[in-house]
């Protein structure tokens, strides 16, 4: 074999292994930046009532964009205030009863006890007289045994209800006694309770957003019968959005939470988003069949979220985008401002942010 010759071989292996390494390798890009391929993700809100009950009206179509405490939705109300109206007769009834309880006894009662109190002890003095004089006159027969029982029971019977309206007078003179006012307290206390579950209850036949967003889809209308467990709504919130994309095992080591990355997508040529590495997962999966690797889809892969700044609002939900991590940034890139970093960190794990 001529010299020539086996400088040609050498220099074909020498391409092909340099070949089958850019091959392998050309998800990395260019050095220090690792590209990968995913799709733009956000969070939903589902709300619902919190009462079941017949729809009456849906005030959002798709594609309204909803601010925080905008009402949604309502619920045909009638037997909710027909329970509030009632529920409010009871407590002002409640506290009526703890207020006479409270005053004590009014100055006329005092003083009509106190005259029957008197009146009815003179009628035993007298009815004493009359059974005292008999008494005498028993002994010389000039009443009969009967007369003295009638007196005997007249004036044992005086003297019974003075005794009565006397203590009726001290008792008007004291007042209620303080378990009656504290149970009559407890009482008022648990209508106002009620009066504040019916009043929430009112309140719960109205669907307010929790937070802005945009409506994708009414799951009820009018006249369906809603319920707890139930949507009512599909609302796309706008913050956080993040690219779920899918790093191989060799390249793990490489991510950090933090590092600067820029997104980019086919339905917006030479736009170029600006984002970080959220979110790692702490756990293995098999390459998912939608994601675009060179690996065998029996590889094992790490799911990846880059949190990204969308300033245009271009960006949907699904979207596929181009991820590129530049793995030399050193790890607190520059975000969308303090309220985005907010909102991923509280709604997608560490974002390994400062």
């Amino acid at each position: 074999m001529s010299r020539k010759r086996v400088v040609v071989i050498v220099a074909l292996i020498v391409a092909l292994a340099l070949g089958l390494y850019a091959w392998l390798h050309r998800e990395s890009g260019a050095a220090g930046t690792l590209v990968l391929y995913g799709d733009v993700d956000i969070r939903e809100a589902l709300p619902a009532f919190n009462d079941s009950g017949r729809i009456t009206s849906i005030d959002v179509q798709e594609g309204s964009v909803v601010k925080r405490g905008q009402l949604l939705a309502t619920l045909d109300d009638t037997r909710y205030n027909a329970a509030l109206a009632q529920a409010i007769g009871v407590m002002d009834n409640q506290k009526e009863v703890l207020a006479r309880l409270r005053a004590g006894s009014r100055p006329e009662e005092i003083a009509a006890s106190r005259a029957t109190m008197r009146a009815l002890r003179t009628t035993a003095r007298v009815n004493g007289i009359i059974y005292r004089r008999n008494a005498r006159l028993i002994l010389t027969h000039a009443v009969s045994q009967q007369a003295l029982d009638e007196a005997r029971a007249a004036y044992d019977s005086a003297q019974h209800q003075y005794q009565a309206a006397r203590q009726n007078y001290l008792l008007a003179v004291m007042g209620p006694r303080v378990e009656d006012i504290a149970a009559a307290r407890a009482a008022y206390q648990a209508s106002l309770a009620a009066v504040a579950l019916a009043r929430r209850e009112v309140h719960d036949t109205r669907l307010y957003a929790a937070r802005e967003g945009v409506v994708e889809a009414r799951i009820l209308e009018p006249g369906d019968m809603a319920s707890t467990a139930t949507p009512v709504l599909t609302i796309a919130l706008p913050s956080p959005i993040w690219v779920r994309a899918y790093v191989s095992e060799r390249d793990l080591g490489r991510v950090r939470l933090g590092l600067a990355a820029t997104v980019t997508t086919d339905s917006y040529p030479g736009h170029v988003y600006h984002g970080w590495v959220g979110y790692l997962s702490p756990t293995a999966e098999f390459t998912p069949k939608t994601v675009e690797t060179t690996e065998l889809r029996t590889a094992l892969v790490y799911q990846l979220r880059v949190y990204v700044c969308d300033p245009r609002d271009e960006l949907r939900l699904g979207m596929p985008a181009t991820v590129s991590i530049d793995l030399r940034s050193p790890g607190a890139a520059p975000g969308c401002g303090a309220a985005a970093r907010g909102n991923a960190a509280r709604g997608g794990g560490g974002t390994g942010r400062p």
